[in-house]
């Protein structure tokens, strides 16, 4: 089966910087398609970046967070800088085995349990 784990979340402080993980297991993130999605009380969950056939990041997130793989580790990383207390939210990897780029979370199959991320102004 396949299994997603992410880690890296926690309370931070406005301006701070975290690196959120995905470790996959059973499915090969490279030759597929893996993003990030957030998703705060009370709203749609919402994409913040995606990696496959092309690279996408969210315009709110766009030169703050950065979506890279270690494939040797099968690993999908989101480095986030800068942090606002907007960008608190319940952040979930999801993948899918085809490598087209994403970008609603409808489509993707395999997700993870998710990390808070908190960011106190």
């Amino acid at each position: 089966q396949v299994v997603l784990v992410e880690s890296g979340g926690g309370l931070v402080q406005a301006g701070d910087s975290l690196r959120l993980s995905c470790a996959a297991s059973g499915l090969t993130l490279s030759a597929g398609a893996t993003a990030w999605f957030r998703q705060a009380p009370g709203k749609e969950r919402e994409i913040v970046a995606a990696t496959g056939s092309v690279t996408y990041h969210a315009p709110s997130v766009a030169g703050r967070f950065t979506i890279s793989r270690d494939d040797a580790k099968n690993t999908v990383f989101l480095q986030m800088n800068n942090l606002k207390p907007e960008d608190s939210a319940v952040y979930y990897c999801g993948a899918k085995e085809h490598p087209r780029t994403v970008i609603l979370a409808r489509f993707y199959p395999f997700w993870g349990q998710g990390t808070q991320v908190t960011v106190s102004s």
